[in-house]
């Protein structure tokens, strides 16, 4: 299935059937156990960040350099001729012509779609304003499946800003592969947009709004947590927000054992730090996972074999 991949774009979950998701997993686990430091040597990697981004931005690089690739690229646009007034179309063909494949986040919803269209290389959507982030999602399915040793049929509850949450939008999306039960917790003004919960009507998935934790929490396999996108929304209420749902050890008391509880990150006021020390805390594994994945990614889309 390997060469399926070779020379695609990945601006959206969507872009991704069933099976080659598990594919990509399956490589993934397979890049963990057993490392491939000559893969990609000689190719190049564009890492195009117009939005602040720590643990994507950086796990790409990681992910490259291991496999013997390197890396360019930029982490602020304002150091980019974006400043002086040149187009993303133009920039990014610029780019392709440099890279064998580009990783870009930029703020505005569809960029990556129009990335894409005009460069002449595969490109890799790391974030579009609030729209996607499909390889956090392949992450996130990663980490599932690693705590709980299967996809299928789980209990996922989401909490916090699910309509602005890129991340959230992906990985429900992406669980509707999986006939994955959803709980969607947050304020009424952040909840998940009516185009994802249409999508996931037309698959057939169960879902339910929720005004607080322990509504679900004895229910889920995975609660999944996301901070409030400050950078979104206006100060005014960020300030009424921020402090909504803060997930402490009593809300824990009473959940599956089995329960792992992930977070994007970066984490702000929503996950006290006592949590980390429980056997439910799975989000530093999950940041760690996203090189691993992002291998697998890189190494599938550049054609790469494997094996």
């Amino acid at each position: 299935m390997s060469n399926k991949f070779a020379g695609r774009d990945l601006v959206s979950i969507f872009d991704l059937t069933k099976s080659e998701i598990l594919y990509i997993l399956k490589k993934a686990r397979e890049l963990k156990k057993n490392p491939k430091p000559d893969l990609l040597k000689n190719k190049i990697l564009a890492n195009c960040f117009f939005e602040p981004s720590t643990r994507t931005k950086l796990s790409f690089e990681a992910a490259m350099l291991r496999l013997g690739g390197k890396v360019i690229g930029f982490s602020d646009s304002k150091i980019t001729s974006t400043e002086k007034g040149e187009s993303l179309s133009d920039s990014m063909k610029i780019m392709s012509s440099y890279a064998d494949i580009i990783v870009m986040r930029h703020p505005l919803e569809g960029s990556a779609m129009q990335a894409a269209e005009v460069s002449s290389v595969p490109v890799i959507n790391a974030g579009d304003g609030a729209n996607q982030h499909p390889t956090q999602t392949l992450v996130d399915l990663f980490t599932i499946e690693e705590s709980q040793s299967s996809l299928e049929d789980l209990k996922i509850a989401f909490v916090g800003d699910l309509r602005y949450g890129r991340t959230a939008h992906s990985l429900a999306l992406g669980l509707s592969n999986f006939k994955a039960r959803m709980y969607f917790i947050s304020p009424p003004t952040l909840s998940l947009p009516e185009e994802e919960t249409s999508d996931l009507k037309k698959k057939g998935i169960k879902f339910s709004f929720h005004k607080s934790f322990e509504e679900v929490l004895d229910k889920v396999d995975i609660l999944y947590m996301t901070r409030i996108q400050k950078e979104r929304i206006p100060y005014l209420e960020y300030q009424k927000l921020q402090s909504q749902f803060i997930l402490q050890l009593p809300h824990l008391k009473k959940v599956k054992k089995n329960m792992k509880i992930l977070h994007p990150l970066p984490r702000v006021h929503e996950i006290d730090i006592d949590i980390d020390k429980t056997p439910h805390a799975y989000y530093f594994q999950q940041a760690a996972n996203g090189v691993f994945v992002r291998e697998a990614i890189l190494a599938l889309f550049l054609g790469g074999n494997i094996g």
